[in-house]
């Protein structure tokens, strides 16, 4: 049997939660034995991590599809990057004649339709779950999948947000959990936090995420007389920087540069996870899934979570994972005292919920999902 190629399309070149799943996703397309060619937009470590997986890169314009895109002001923005988009787009399909398309988000529209054009079967991924989106909003960003020949979800908060908008799509849609590789021995939490709680922010540094929740959380503390240190872990999107620089002048501004380190990116958070106690994933708004808490989970360390959507999926009957109000820094510091009093039972519950994670978001299991979905199109298994 002669393998066929598969064309991925993928918006950046990172290691985020949707990179990591795109990786994921990527080496099941390999290991079934078929050509994979991957397009990103810029080089970066998924990138790498693709090339050593075994896959093909091309490099090549993207459209984007962005929320900002969608507003007057964006709009020049808009028909340059699709029309740029939309050329490379066309010449990837002409040059690789792939036999099946895999698109990894909704956020890359073109790709859908002009594979539908070419006749070329489509499997789109969505990890998105913009329940609070207003009805035109989500009529836009769910339209491609109205293309698409199979459509992979990755939580049923994502699927349910998605077939209330176009119900036929439901038919068409299958929920496979994201794949979330833990570490492989990981350390188990300290002994006491009498010397203060430390906590641990990792992700994109944005007010949808939170990271300044979390600072004001510390704040709060302080002023209770509670000692807690807060590493964060993560930069902006383009656009975004005003962002954290807000949060280094609250952090100037109330005194707490001994308390709280911003780190930057880094594609390897194990060892950050290893250094902390509690792992704070502060959503404001919904997730359509919670990849970070659940590394948290597979770090063998307590998380707290906000109760909202996708993060409530990946917390469910974990017995050290605490879900909060979102939006709340009062929440998550009142919550913080609580992992300090509960210090000894979190650590004896942490090997359960790790076991608990790791059947349940399996690597191997999710990869194979994929590569059978996809594979499918081929017209052969």
């Amino acid at each position: 049997m002669t393998s066929s190629t598969v064309l991925v399309a993928h918006p950046g070149s990172e290691l985020y939660g949707s990179d990591r799943v795109l990786l994921d996703s990527v080496i099941g397309l390999v290991r079934s034995g078929e050509r994979v060619v991957v397009t990103v937009p810029e080089a970066g470590p998924l990138r790498d991590a693709i090339i050593d997986a075994g896959a093909e890169v091309v490099i090549a314009p993207a459209f984007v599809l962005r929320k900002r895109l969608m507003r007057p002001s964006g709009w020049g923005e808009l028909i340059r990057t699709s029309w740029a988009g939309g050329r490379a787009a066309w010449a990837l399909l002409s040059g690789t004649r792939p036999k099946a398309v895999y698109v990894s988000t909704i956020t890359l529209p073109l790709w859908p339709l002009l594979s539908r054009l070419r006749r070329v079967p489509v499997v789109l991924h969505v990890h998105e779950g913009e329940a609070s989106a207003g009805r035109l909003t989500k009529g836009v960003l769910y339209a491609p999948a109205l293309a698409a020949d199979r459509i992979v979800v990755n939580s049923a908060f994502s699927s349910a947000v998605m077939t209330s908008t176009y119900r036929r799509l439901a038919s068409r849609a299958e929920v496979v959990p994201n794949a979330v590789p833990g570490p492989d021995a990981p350390s188990p939490p300290r002994e006491s936090t009498a010397d203060g709680v430390r906590v641990l922010f990792v992700g994109r540094l944005s007010p949808r995420k939170g990271a300044d929740l979390v600072v004001e959380a510390v704040r709060i503390l302080d002023e209770r007389g509670v000692r807690v240190t807060l590493d964060i872990v993560g930069s902006t999107f383009p656009g975004y920087e005003p962002y954290e620089q807000s949060i280094r002048d609250d952090i100037a501004r109330h005194g707490l540069d001994d308390r709280i380190t911003l780190h930057g990116f880094h594609s390897d958070i194990w060892g950050f996870l290893d250094r902390a106690d509690v792992l704070v994933v502060p959503s404001r708004l919904d997730e359509p899934f919670g990849n970070t808490a659940v590394e948290g989970i597979l770090a063998a360390r307590p998380v707290i979570a906000s109760d909202t959507s996708g993060l409530r999926e990946a917390t469910e009957g974990i017995p050290t994972a605490t879900r909060v109000e979102p939006g709340s820094a009062a929440a998550i510091a009142d919550a913080l005292i609580d992992v300090g009093v509960r210090w000894d039972e979190l650590r004896g519950q942490v090997e359960q919920s790790r076991v608990i994670a790791a059947e349940r978001h399996s690597p191997r299991r999710y990869q194979d999902r994929i590569a059978e979905i996809v594979t499918s199109r081929l017209g052969r298994r």
